[in-house]
C-alpha cells in the first residue's frame, strides 16, 4: 500500500505548507479539481520543487467524447504527473482512445477509471444505474482492465472483488479512508486503514484526517507505521 495525501486545503499556500511538512516521506500527493483549477501547472511544479520524489496523482476524472479525453490525457502526460483518472462511464472506446494516445510516451502516467464515487450510497447509485454498486463497479473494472488501464478508483468495499474479476496487480485507489475511525464527513462508504489492508487496497487516499489534525506529520507517521 502506498499512501496518497489529498491536498484539498483552501489555498495553494496551505497545501504547499502541508507538503513541506511531509517532504521527507515517500508518498503520493493528490491534486484535485479545486487545486488544479485554481493553481494549475505552477502548483505541480512547486510540489516537485519541495520533493522531486513526490509522486503526483492528478484527480480530474476526465469525461467527454473520446478524442477530447485523449487530447486532455496527452496534455496531462506532458505535465509530468505520475497518475490521473477518467470516468469509467465514458466507455470502452474512450478508454482505448486515451491509452492509444499515451502509448507513444516512454514513461506514461498510470491511468485509473472511476467506478462509483464514495459519496454514493446504494440507494442513490441504483436510482442512476439500476444495479448495485458491487455489480457496476465490477463491470466497470473489467472494462477498464480489458482496455489496458492500470486500475480503478473505488471504495475499499469493492477492492478485493475487483481484483478477483480482473487481476491481483490491477490497482485500486480508494478515497474515503478514515484511518482511525474519524468522522465520515460527506463520504458514504468509508473504511478504516485496517480494513483497507484486508481488502488489498493499493492506494489509500487520506485528506481531512491528516490536514485537520493538530500534528499532520505525526498523523502521517502513524499511518505509515500501519502500512508497513
Amino acid at each position: 500500500m502506498e499512501l496518497c495525501v489529498a491536498l484539498d486545503l483552501p489555498s495553494a499556500q496551505e497545501n504547499l505548507k502541508l507538503a513541506q511538512e511531509l517532504k521527507e516521506y515517500n508518498i503520493w500527493m493528490k491534486v484535485g479539481f479545486r487545486a488544479y483549477i485554481r493553481d494549475g501547472k505552477p502548483f505541480i511544479e512547486a510540489l516537485k520543487a519541495i520533493n522531486p520524489e513526490f509522486k503526483i496523482f492528478l484527480d480530474l476524472k476526465l469525461y467527454d467524447i473520446p478524442n477530447t479525453m485523449a487530447d486532455a490525457a496527452e496534455e496531462i502526460a506532458k505535465l509530468g504527473v505520475d497518475m490521473f483518472n477518467i470516468h469509467a462511464s465514458a466507455g470502452a472506446i474512450a478508454m482505448q482512445t486515451v491509452m492509444e494516445r499515451l502509448s507513444t510516451y516512454e514513461q506514461r502516467p498510470l491511468v485509473l477509471a472511476v467506478t462509483a464515487l464514495t459519496s454514493f450510497d446504494e440507494t442513490n447509485f441504483q436510482s442512476i444505474y439500476g444495479k448495485s454498486i458491487d455489480q457496476k463497479a465490477n463491470e466497470f473494472a473489467k472494462m477498464s482492465h480489458d482496455n489496458g488501464l492500470d486500475g480503478v478508483v473505488c471504495s475499499t468495499f469493492e477492492s478485493r472483488a475487483i481484483k478477483e474479476v480482473t487481476a491481483e496487480e490491477f490497482l485500486t485507489l480508494c478515497p474515503g479512508i478514515r484511518p482511525f475511525g474519524e468522522n465520515a464527513g460527506d463520504q458514504q462508504r468509508v473504511a478504516t486503514l485496517e480494513l483497507a489492508k484486508e481488502e488489498k487496497v493499493d492506494f489509500p487516499v487520506i485528506g481531512r484526517p491528516i490536514y485537520r489534525d493538530e500534528d499532520p506529520k505525526g498523523k502521517v507517521e502513524k499511518i505509515l507505521g500501519l502500512l508497513q
